[in-house]
């Protein structure tokens, strides 16, 4: 149990590099690429990368104080007494996996950004719901994610839909 607890903790110091932040949203572009290619294994693959971003770059020497605070209110989040509505709520994150999986799966690129988007903003609420103005820390993240995925997204679309 020391050494789960331990690696726990190491991974939560990484998860501080505002890197890992930064690079998660990025994970939907290769996500969406093997749900449209109908790889199960690619899908897979993806989600571990996701899940493991965390822990990818250094702990930071110095964390932002909102970042901090915001880190904090994960934590208690996580660690915090499970309620039907948390479980609920924390329920819509593999939900929005197998929505978004699903959409590209069967080549839908109108409810797959639907799905991104609809996605993104409701981690920002979540995320001011329950952090307050800590959640600001996020924004950039969320964003230039948001924005890149996007650009991405439709100039994927308009380079790969065939013409009718």
């Amino acid at each position: 149990m020391d050494v789960l607890v331990d690696f726990l903790s190491w991974a939560w110091a990484r998860h501080h590099n505002p890197l890992s932040w930064y690079i998660r949203p990025v994970f939907v572009l290769p996500y969406c690429y093997f749900a449209y290619k109908k790889s199960g294994w690619g899908v897979a693959l993806t989600i571990v990368g996701v899940l493991s971003s965390m822990f990818w770059f250094p702990a930071p020497e110095t964390t932002d104080a909102r970042a901090e605070e915001f880190l904090a209110m994960e934590r208690q989040y996580i660690t915090g007494t499970w309620t039907f509505s948390k479980v609920a709520m924390t329920t819509l994150v593999p939900v929005w996996f197998v929505a978004l999986a699903l959409a590209f799966w069967r080549r839908s690129w109108i409810v797959g950004l639907v799905v991104i988007n609809g996605g993104a903003l409701l981690k920002v609420v979540w995320s001011f719901y329950f952090g307050g103005s800590s959640a600001w820390s996020i924004i950039a993240p969320v964003t230039l994610g948001a924005l890149v995925i996007n650009s991405v997204m439709l100039y994927a679309y308009r380079r790969y839909q065939p013409t009718g």
